[in-house]
């Protein structure tokens, strides 16, 4: 069947599909595996929320359109941490939805350890996690 012959499947389904095959991990696991085992966190939220909320001290700010191309270790557009498909990336975005679309699509790109954080940024946050205050202009 072709993806035109498919019955549209609605985000909620989606979503759902897609952290079914993701290892979702909590903010205070996720603070552990970078401190101690060698995890990339990577940021995707939006400017406006960085600016706002401030950032995670050693997360990779990766827009989230440019994010494939930044983490496939085969890209010519890498980043020096993308290394090879074993990584293990942690991504975030505001509140832990977008973040598992790109989780699953860096699976797709064979980053076979790719997840996201529940409840991102903002859980992080919650946690008492740190967070850098944002940058304001003097």
């Amino acid at each position: 069947m072709s993806t035109a012959e498919r019955p549209p499947v609605g985000i909620d389904a989606l979503l759902e599909q897609v952290r079914a095959g993701l290892d979702r991990v909590e903010a205070q696991d996720a603070f552990d595996a970078a401190a101690t085992a060698g995890a990339l966190l990577v940021d995707i939220r939006y400017a406006a929320l960085r600016e706002r909320d401030g950032l995670i001290p050693g997360a990779l700010v990766v827009e989230r359109n440019e994010l494939e191309w930044r983490l496939d270790p085969q890209g010519s557009h890498r980043v020096p941490e993308a290394t090879d498909h074993d990584l293990r990336v942690i991504v975030l975005c505001n509140e832990g939805y977008a973040s598992s679309l790109a989780a699953a699509s860096l699976r797709q790109l064979g980053l076979h350890r790719a997840t996201d954080l529940v409840g991102g940024f903002q859980a992080w946050r919650t946690a008492g996690l740190p967070v850098l205050p944002p940058i304001t202009e003097a």
